[in-house]
């Protein structure tokens, strides 16, 4: 009975399958590593190249360049680093001025590796991996996308600034007891604005200010100037309301600035010509820059990424600052959305599935798209039917990272393709999935011996 037990466990446990043996080979033999600090590089090459193969080299801009006179010198043309918070861009940017191959490789790739924890055994490491190509580089875009990339980040950076003042302008109002945010949208729209530095140059008369709305304002004068009846018009409270203002205007004279570099290094990539075609009318982005920003995308991209439900021009922008419009560096679709973060994990131990969450990313490009996905809520375009099925199916966090990725890949397939996005509509989405679920049920109907039939519709 024993003897039976065993040979029937046995033959359960499938056999092994034989891995064919891949010994490691030499791609990269003048390949150095290099690990960043914020005050000193620690920098290693081939043992064979010098005879002190570890130099430790300070931050400064003469030293970055004895560290490329010395990699000349030991004949190195490839070197990795890690990305370590800014330090690493100031000598990626003259490494790769000085011919080198350069590769910036994440961290979390070469840490989990017991007793190599200083900064010498760290270069030494990063150089004895590279050698092997065992390391892959991060994508960065071309130099002039990364001039893009980097004044529409400055950009959001002003944009959040602005709206702590104007948080400030709300508390200094509250602090008063001025309600006007109860009766208009904004504080910093036409309306608002024109009350509040009517408040500051010292007008306390609630009919005179109510009578500075705007027509398309639904509160009535009464209502406005029932608000602006401040209990107290304390000296400290209208200070802080004056500073919050100056800095708003200042934020926005900076904002101007910045959309005007934004325009010239846009029009310095543009490769396509012509304007994009008339389109579903849409109202201007809230925030977005003065200029044409949509025909400017246009000609740089070659298709209207606009033409996608959800996505507006900051969007499209936010997405093309980050990767730019050559898609060459992604092989697939599947490539780009793994690179953003918005593809499901594969978390799978003895054939059991134990985790399938997207990876922790903080990728700019990746954040704009699931805010573009969470705005389809609405849509009745596809994609709003599609967003609103994935919400019925699992909880939304999933549901705008499913979209999302969608939206990731329309775009990637725009861009290699140049093919403009056609919305099918919110009815021929419903048909489609209405077909694949009868499709389905009629196989599993089949393999059970039984056929569907369609009950008549009544009138």
């Amino acid at each position: 009975m024993e003897q039976a037990m065993i040979q029937r466990n046995r033959s359960v446990i499938p056999k092994p399958v034989k891995a064919r043996a891949a010994a490691l080979t030499i791609t990269h033999p003048n390949a150095a590593g290099i690990d960043i600090g914020s005050a000193a590089h620690f920098v290693a090459v081939p043992p064979d190249r010098d005879d002190e193969p570890v130099r430790e080299f300070p931050s400064f801009t003469v030293d970055l360049n004895a560290i490329a006179d010395w990699l000349k010198a030991c004949k190195v043309d490839t070197v990795a680093m890690e990305s370590t918070g800014v330090y690493w861009i100031p000598l990626f940017e003259l490494l790769e001025s000085r011919g080198f191959t350069v590769l910036l490789v994440n961290a979390r790739h070469v840490k989990n590796v017991s007793g190599r924890k200083s900064d010498v055994l760290d270069c030494q490491w990063l150089q004895q991996l590279m050698t092997y190509g065992l390391l892959s580089g991060a994508f960065r875009p071309t130099e002039q996308v990364c001039v893009l990339r980097s004044l529409w980040r400055q950009r959001a950076m002003l944009l959040r600034s602005q709206g702590r003042d104007v948080q400030h302008m709300q508390k200094a109002l509250t602090q008063m007891n001025v309600q006007l945010a109860n009766v208009i949208a904004d504080v910093v729209g036409e309306t608002g604005q024109k009350i509040l530095r009517a408040i500051v140059a010292g007008e306390r008369d609630g009919q005179v200010l109510g009578a500075m709305k705007n027509v398309r304002v639904k509160a009535s004068v009464e209502e406005i100037a029932k608000s602006l009846q401040g209990s107290n018009w304390r000296a400290e409270h209208l200070f802080a309301l004056k500073q919050a203002l100056d800095a708003f205007d200042f934020i926005g004279t900076q904002l101007a600035e910045c959309d005007t570099q934004i325009e010239q290094q846009m029009q310095t990539l543009q490769v396509h010509d012509g304007e994009p075609a008339k389109g579903k009318k849409r109202g201007r982005a809230r925030n977005a820059p003065k200029f044409d920003l949509r025909t400017q995308l246009f000609k740089m991209c070659g298709v209207d990424l606009t033409r996608i439900d959800g996505i507006d021009v900051t969007t499209a922008l936010a997405v093309i600052s980050e990767t730019g419009a050559d898609m060459s560096r992604f092989p697939s679709d599947k490539h780009f959305a793994s690179w953003m973060g918005l593809c499901p994990g594969t978390k799978i131990t003895g054939g059991k599935v134990m985790s399938g969450k997207t990876k922790r990313c903080a990728n700019r490009a990746a954040q704009a798209l699931r805010l573009a996905a969470a705005a389809l809520r609405t849509s009745q375009s596809a994609l709003g039917a599609y967003f609103r099925r994935m919400c019925a199916r699992m909880d939304k966090p999933k549901a705008v990272a499913a979209a999302a990725h969608k939206l990731a890949r329309l775009i990637y397939t725009m861009l290699t393709k140049g093919e403009e996005y056609t919305d099918q509509g919110q009815a021929y989405y419903e048909e489609r999935y209405r077909e694949r679920v009868l499709r389905q049920l009629s196989q599993r109907a089949s393999k059970l011996g039984m056929q569907l039939v369609a009950m008549p519709q009544t009138a």
